[in-house]
């Protein structure tokens, strides 16, 4: 294809785009989303032209991503997944690696994490027959607290694995620390926290690695897609060979002999020479993404700081109008945080004239979308029956989220009106169940 009729056929795509008819909002008709992704025509072109170039597999915008991406956080390595949850697979398994001698993670091993949060933060540690040990956390932050990291740790906890709850970052510089006197590896699951600060520094450089996900619901998006960080080299090279099928080699696709000894290794048992695009190091997986994923992903990177400024603008107009409204706990960042806020959480109080069930279908009635607070306490889903993990502690915080605790949108696809009704909305619902007159 030539040049000139790629570039006429973008034309056309941006054309089409900007063709597209807008929907003005009718409230209680239009549908307020919880989460969305947020596309414009530059995004549409880049898919397409990707497309035009037929990049179907991993290649130079997956590489620039990743070198864009980790610069974003000030980190060396970023390593492109077909997930979040594959994020999360391979930075948990990378720490099993036989090459980390003594310091790897064995079967039996404990990892603290917190019961109550989305299951793919946990399911790695199952699936690498380790063990969970769930801490509960506060409300209000939704995060659990270094005293109670601190109060789990035991003589086989070798990492502590958790996520910055819907954008708000956990105490990361105290658990950092904690991890480091303690010998332990730390997993940031930031995939619902992209820049989110604590302490003036972003979410996803305190530990060993960092994972988010590029789901249209979270702060940028690939469609699907998701990302391993980190700053040491060593573990990058354990990511990046278990992300690719466990393979020795590092060659990306299409190249060859890059550490030019590709015929002259001998690894195992196999015999002298053998071909080193083909000697596997670790029991890995495919986990890869495409270009036409990344190719989104850096437009959308591109917008990151815009999204995040809308997140916490409609977050904080949100707050101001269900400030003292009676029958709710309201959210607060984590003292010295300011978060990416990936949703509006809400409590229902015991001692409201209403329940947390009522309010959602009076929400959802008014098409206000509305979230759990993910899998609640985790430990009470029947995915958990038989698994070994332990709690320290009490999860009373948990169950209560399980119980009384939901959340609704803020994501920068919500325009001022729609949150002044989602405002309005809970206000009225609530100030009538409390028996307060309303105006007319």
């Amino acid at each position: 294809m030539t040049s000139s009729a790629k570039r006429h056929i973008l034309d056309l795509v941006a054309g089409y785009h900007h063709d597209q008819p807008g929907r003005e909002f009718q409230p209680g008709v239009t549908p307020l989303l919880a989460s969305g992704a947020v596309l414009t025509a530059a995004d549409r072109v880049a898919l397409v032209e990707a497309a035009l170039d037929l990049r179907i597999a991993a290649g130079a915008s997956s590489r620039k991503f990743e070198r864009d991406f980790a610069r974003y956080f000030g980190l060396r390595k970023a390593h492109l997944t077909n997930s979040g949850s594959s994020a999360n697979l391979l930075a948990l398994s990378a720490l099993t690696s036989p090459q980390l001698e003594d310091h790897r993670l064995r079967p039996g091993d404990e990892v603290i994490t917190v019961a109550a949060g989305f299951p793919t933060t946990v399911n790695p540690i199952l699936q690498n027959r380790l063990t969970p040990v769930f801490v509960d956390i506060e409300l209000g932050t939704y995060n659990t607290t270094p005293e109670r990291v601190a109060a789990a740790i035991g003589p086989r906890t070798r990492a502590i694995m958790m996520a910055h709850s819907l954008g708000n970052p956990f105490a990361a510089t105290e658990i950092a620390e904690l991890a480091e006197q303690h010998g332990l590896f730390l997993i940031e699951d930031n995939c619902d926290a992209v820049g989110s600060t604590y302490q003036g520094r972003l979410t996803g450089g305190f530990g060993d690695l960092a994972t988010v996900s590029f789901y249209p619901a979270h702060h940028i998006t690939m469609g699907e897609g998701g990302c391993v960080l980190t700053d040491n080299l060593a573990l990058a090279r354990l990511v990046e060979s278990m992300r690719d099928w466990g393979r020795d080699c590092w060659c990306e696709p299409g190249e060859d002999d890059r550490c030019f000894k590709r015929f002259d290794q001998q690894l195992g048992t196999l015999p002298q020479g053998y071909d080193h695009k083909y000697i596997f190091s670790h029991i890995g997986y495919n986990l890869k993404s495409t270009d036409l994923q990344a190719a989104l992903g850096l437009t959308q990177l591109a917008r990151v700081e815009e999204f995040g400024a809308a997140r916490r603008r409609n977050w904080r107009r949100l707050r101001e109008h269900l400030d003292g409204v009676p029958g709710l706990l309201l959210p607060e960042p984590t003292p010295g945080s300011d978060p990416s806020w990936f949703g509006f959480v809400l409590t229902v109080l015991p001692t409201a004239a209403y329940t947390r069930k009522d309010l959602i279908a009076f929400l959802e009635a008014r098409n206000i979308a509305t979230r759990r607070f993910f899998g609640g306490n985790l430990t009470r889903h029947p995915a958990y029956d038989g698994a070994e993990y332990r709690v320290a502690g009490e999860l009373t915080n948990s169950d209560v989220v399980t119980a009384d605790t939901f959340w609704v949108g803020v994501f920068p696809g919500l325009t001022e009106e729609m949150i002044d009704y989602i405002g309005a909305s809970i206000t009225e619902f609530a100030l009538r169940h409390a028996g307060v007159r309303l105006a007319r």
